[in-house]
């Protein structure tokens, strides 16, 4: 089962103007509460620094947004881990407080890879003297303002894809991460998977654990997980992303146990979405297909995803549907 894409795509497209979302929008993090769908969206002014930012879109309908503010609501800090870059927020809420986490680089990358970026002593983490991705948490009450709680990865590691669970399970906290690139460390794969973690605070995370690796052929290479994690009768309904040998970006789907969820109880062998329009094969990186949020309206999924790393698009699907799919590949 495929998800059907928006015959309007894309939903957001650069600006064409200005410093922060000239070049690219894309990779957004999605809430639907009160009727409204609220895209918390990745932005980038020039590509020769590629400094990234975060925008906010609203839409009454799930497909036609319109930007908050002239302004980014989330700007990289002035100094840190999350200096250069706020990147694929992912949203989840508790109580009255949205929790967001998101991929950071202390340093603009283009501007680091073309030699500008700062030197560092031997001994610095590897997120400084490499320019790693780490990720990070924020809080917000109205997804305008953010409190930074700070970093949720090891500064030795690049980690990103995390993202939380709606809900505690079990008492905890529970996190999906995807590590990859450091040798000599359990966590290293040839094939990056994705992993599962749990924390009494959203700072400490402990246990992790990994939870699935690559399998097919279209994500042979490496997965991370994309969308948080929707609550079903039938489990946890999990998307993520695989990349094959040819460098191409697709969308699956597995289901997790309810009260266990470091354990997969289904995965769909067949990509649900993957790069077909123009746009979504030509931009800043070719074939690419980036899920990062997801919300039920009225009994139909929406999946707000990034294509070719440049615009931000819509696909939909008949949510108790796509379930009963998913289960017919139980393990």
């Amino acid at each position: 089962m495929k998800l059907k894409k928006w015959h309007g795509n894309p939903i957001l497209t650069p600006t064409g103007k200005g410093y922060w979302e000239k070049e690219a929008v894309l990779n957004p993090g999605a809430w639907y509460e009160d009727g409204k769908v609220h895209l918390l969206y990745r932005a980038s002014g020039e590509f020769d620094e590629y400094k990234i930012y975060a925008g906010l879109a609203v839409s009454d309908d799930g497909f036609n947004f319109k930007r908050v503010s002239e302004e980014p609501v989330i700007a990289p800090a002035e100094e840190g881990f999350d200096a250069g870059c706020i990147e694929d927020p992912r949203i989840v809420k508790f109580d009255d407080e949205f929790i967001v986490t998101y991929a950071a680089r202390a340093f603009p990358p283009h501007a680091f890879w073309a030699g500008k970026g700062p030197t560092y002593s031997e001994d610095a983490p590897l997120t400084l003297t490499e320019n790693l991705t780490r990720s990070g948490v924020l809080r917000s009450k109205d997804l305008i303002t953010y409190e930074r709680l700070g970093p949720i990865t090891d500064e030795n590691v690049d980690d990103r894809d995390a993202i939380l669970f709606p809900e505690k399970i079990n008492g905890k906290y529970v996190m999906l991460h995807r590590p990859q690139g450091v040798k000599g460390q359990e966590m290293s794969r040839e094939k990056p998977g994705i992993r599962i973690a749990y924390s009494d605070n959203l700072l400490d995370w402990e246990n992790s654990q990994l939870l699935c690796v690559p399998e097919f052929e279209w994500d042979a290479v490496k997965i991370g997980g994309s969308t948080p994690p929707l609550r079903t009768e039938q489990g946890w309904l999990m998307i993520y992303h695989g990349v094959d040998a040819n460098n191409i970006y697709r969308a699956g789907v597995m289901m997790l146990d309810l009260d266990d969820p470091g354990k997969v109880i289904a995965r769909c062998p067949h990509p649900i979405l993957e790069p077909e329009a123009d746009f979504e094969k030509e931009g800043l990186i070719k074939n690419v297909v980036f899920p990062t949020g997801n919300v039920v309206i009225d009994g139909t999924l929406f999946v707000y995803y990034g294509a070719a790393d440049k615009v931000c698009c819509v696909a939909t699907v008949p949510f108790d549907e796509f379930v009963d799919y998913v289960m017919t590949f139980k393990i």
